[in-house]
């Protein structure tokens, strides 16, 4: 493997524990807002993937600006 390669695995990597990490907390914050349970899971879930979103955005910008 390349080192190239291992960096882009550690950054997926990174991004997704980001992403759980972020998700807990939303899921957390929503059942101490007495969120229902099902309530809190979809918080978590839209944070999870607000997350992943805003990630795969600002790799999209990078490598645009990298390639001019």
């Amino acid at each position: 493997m390349s080192d190239h390669s291992a960096v882009i695995l550690l950054s997926c990597a990174l991004v997704i524990l980001t992403g759980v990490l972020i998700a807990v907390a939303a899921g957390c914050l929503a059942r101490r807002d007495q969120a229902s349970y099902p309530a809190s899971i979809t918080r978590a879930a839209a944070a999870f993937t607000g997350t992943l979103t805003l990630a795969g955005a600002l790799v999209t910008a990078i490598t645009n600006m990298a390639q001019r």
